[in-house]
């Protein structure tokens, strides 16, 4: 859950922007998201070797590009 105080002063443009940094920050969005529909257990299995595959030739990719 995101809290928010009100100091002295702050506006609620202030108060808002400081919620939607929190909100973005703990991820809420991509949760909710991601719980909207039911998925497969083998459709996640499939999304996270294809995240796992990306981080790893990602990296390598980077790294040549920084030696040439």
């Amino acid at each position: 859950m995101v809290y928010v105080a009100k100091r002295k002063g702050e506006s609620k443009d202030t108060l808002f922007r400081k919620f939607t940094k929190i909100f973005i920050e703990e991820h809420i969005i991509d949760e909710v998201r991601s719980k909207l529909f039911y998925k497969k257990p083998s459709m996640v299995k499939k999304e996270r070797e294809k995240e796992r595959l990306q981080k790893k030739y990602s990296k390598g990719r980077a790294y040549r590009i920084f030696i040439k």
